[in-house]
């Protein structure tokens, strides 16, 4: 005999449906009982989110329903805008739903993802949800990339080490930038990285999140433009609003150098005006 499914019922209505025909939670509950009851299923939570919007998650029953999530087999709402209203929280609800081997029904609509027909159409419906969630990506990235070219703004990049944010611009910490003209000074003078990373570390200063030094992190600041009063996106360079610290002609020097310590080609690279020359 098969198993009766548990089922959390939700009903949910906006200032501006309650206004609405069809929209009261009477009207909601009672189709929503008497499915179940056609179907043979059990009523073991119902959860009404009176006044509420459905572009927000943030909704009591809502939120108690879906801490309840392992005391039910089968979330049923009478129309999907019930539960959700904006698409990305109705995608990540479904990922909840599937991790935990729970079926989503929408009355109405006829999506029922016991079945195989609901599982197809709820897979279309988030395929479609990824390719606009790449789409938008693609149109960030095109549009931070045009910037770069450009040569404005930051673009997201956290302040190095040297630096912090103010109003929107990189403001110079001299304390730091003082260790960063040390670092280069004694790789120029031929010390190698863990020499350098062991003479910050036993005077007891301090990197950028309070922590000791390492290799990696002496080796990233070698290779940051950023010392240079340049902005760095990718393959693109442009001139920064902030001070710089290093000339270009140190830089490149310290590249040729590190090229010449890890002969790898095409993992280093030298400024040339404002373009990247990978040695």
């Amino acid at each position: 005999m098969e198993e009766v499914k548990k089922v959390a019922i939700y009903a949910r209505v906006s200032t501006e449906d309650q206004a609405k025909e069809g929209f009261s939670l009477d009207n909601q509950l009672e189709k929503l009982r008497s499915y179940c009851k056609a179907r043979g299923w059990k009523i073991v939570g119902e959860y009404v989110d009176d006044g509420y919007s459905g572009r927000d998650i943030k909704r009591p029953a809502y939120q108690k329903m879906m801490e309840d999530i392992d005391k039910w087999d089968v979330l049923l709402v009478m129309k999907m805008d019930r539960i959700h209203r904006n698409s990305k929280n109705f995608m990540l609800m479904m990922e909840q739903l599937r991790q935990k081997n729970k079926e989503f029904v929408s009355m109405t609509e006829s999506l029922d993802t016991s079945t195989a027909m609901g599982r197809f159409v709820m897979d279309i419906i988030q395929r479609i949800a990824q390719l606009e969630s790449e789409q938008i990506g693609e149109r960030v990235y095109d549009g931070m990339r045009q910037k770069a070219k450009q040569g404005v703004g930051l673009l997201g990049s956290p302040a190095p080490y040297g630096y912090r944010y103010e109003n929107g611009k990189l403001v110079g910490i001299k304390e730091e930038l003082d260790n960063v003209k040390e670092i280069y000074k004694m790789y120029l003078e031929g010390k190698s990285l863990q020499e350098i990373v062991d003479w910050f570390n036993e005077k007891g200063i301090k990197g950028k999140k309070g922590g000791k030094w390492d290799k990696k992190t002496i080796s990233r600041i070698l290779s940051n433009p950023v010392y240079c009063g340049l902005v760095e996106w990718e393959d693109i360079l442009f001139k920064g609003n902030h001070e710089a610290i290093i000339s270009i002609e140190e830089f490149n020097k310290v590249q040729l150098m590190k090229a010449e310590k890890a002969r790898r080609k095409g993992k280093v690279f030298i400024i040339e005006g404002l373009e990247k020359k990978y040695i």
